[in-house]
């Protein structure tokens, strides 16, 4: 029997597909409370790399387009200075394999 081969996590991904609404389920709150106060864990914790800090602006960048939905940036952020709420119906994360 031949042994099946075993996907790659960039594999995985790729096979996952995103249908962006036109307005982030994903807000910033306040980006004083990340530049001043936090050492931002969203941008460790989010397993799709959706939050990005951007050194030179002093800003997060938000990529909602690349959300798993699965909520970890919300419930890392020590703040809650995120807003996390599910896409619009027919709008976000699509699975298609597995």
């Amino acid at each position: 029997m031949a042994k099946k081969e075993q996907l790659t996590l960039e594999d995985k991904l790729y096979l996952v597909k995103f249908e962006p609404d036109e307005e982030s389920h994903l807000v910033i709150k306040d980006m004083a409370t990340c530049v001043e106060k936090c050492e931002r864990p969203c941008t460790r914790f989010c397993p799709a790399g959706v939050y990005k800090w951007d050194e030179a602006n002093k800003y997060i960048i938000v990529n909602y387009e690349e959300c798993f939905e699965c909520g970890s940036c919300r419930i890392s952020c020590p703040f809650g200075n995120i807003d996390w709420k599910y896409p619009r119906g027919g709008f976000g994360v699509q699975f298609r394999y597995g």
